[in-house]
C-alpha cells in the first residue's frame, strides 16, 4: 500500500496559515502546574457554547457539563479523599486526592449521557462527546488559557460517579482542568505522518 510519505508539514508554530497556527501549535498543559485566574464568566459561557458545536448524529446533545469551581472544587476532592479512604489508601494518598481538583481555577466535567438507540449507534454518541472535550482544549487555547484534558481513576470509581450526580448510564469523557500555565509550556514529540498516512 503506497504511504503519504511525501506529506510535508511545516515545522513547530512556523507557519503563515492564521487560524490553523493554534491547531499547529496547541499543546496540553499540566493541571499539576496551573494557576490562576480562571475563565470569566462571559469567558466561560463562551467556552461552553464552543464546546457544544461538536458532529452530532441526530442531535441528541449526548453530553452535559458538570462544573467546578471555588468551593466546588473542595467539596468533590472530599469525596475523592473519602473514597481513597474507604479503599484502604495511605493518608498522604488520601490527602493528596483532597487537593485534587484545587489544581486548576475551573475544573469542566463532561458527562457521557450515551444510550442505545435504533438508529444511532452508542459508539458515535460517545466519540461526539469526545469531540466536545477537545473543543473545550482548543477553545481555552484560543482565548490564551491552558487546558489539560484528564480522566484519572476518579472518573471509573463508582461511589465517586454517584456522589457527583451522574446518572445511571453516564460515564465520565473527561474532566478538563482551565486555568494558566504556571511556567512556559514545552513542545513534546508528535507523529511521524508518514507512518500514520496512507492512501487507499
Amino acid at each position: 500500500m503506497p504511504r503519504f510519505a511525501d506529506l510535508q508539514v511545516p515545522p513547530f508554530n512556523q507557519t503563515a496559515n492564521g487560524p490553523l497556527d493554534l491547531l499547529l501549535s496547541r499543546r496540553s498543559a499540566s493541571a499539576k502546574a496551573m494557576t490562576g485566574p480562571g475563565p470569566t464568566p462571559d469567558q466561560l459561557a463562551d467556552l461552553l457554547k464552543c464546546a457544544a458545536r461538536v458532529p452530532d448524529h441526530g442531535k441528541l446533545f449526548p453530553w452535559r457539563f458538570l462544573l467546578f469551581e471555588g468551593e466546588a472544587r473542595a467539596r468533590a476532592g472530599d469525596i475523592l479523599a473519602e473514597a481513597t479512604q474507604a479503599d484502604g489508601m495511605h493518608e498522604r494518598q488520601v490527602e493528596e486526592e483532597r487537593g485534587r481538583f484545587l489544581r486548576a481555577p475551573l475544573v469542566i466535567g463532561v458527562i457521557s449521557t450515551a444510550r442505545e438507540m435504533i438508529k444511532i449507534p452508542v459508539w458515535e454518541q460517545e466519540l461526539s462527546a469526545g469531540a466536545v472535550c477537545q473543543n473545550i482544549l482548543i477553545a481555552a487555547a484560543a482565548m490564551g488559557f491552558g487546558a489539560n484534558w484528564l480522566t484519572e481513576w476518579y472518573a471509573f470509581h463508582p461511589v465517586v460517579k454517584e456522589r457527583l450526580g451522574l446518572k445511571a448510564g453516564e460515564r465520565v469523557a473527561g474532566f478538563i482542568y482551565v486555568g494558566h500555565p504556571a511556567a512556559p509550556l514545552e513542545e513534546r514529540p508528535r507523529p511521524d505522518m508518514a507512518a500514520i498516512v496512507s492512501r487507499f
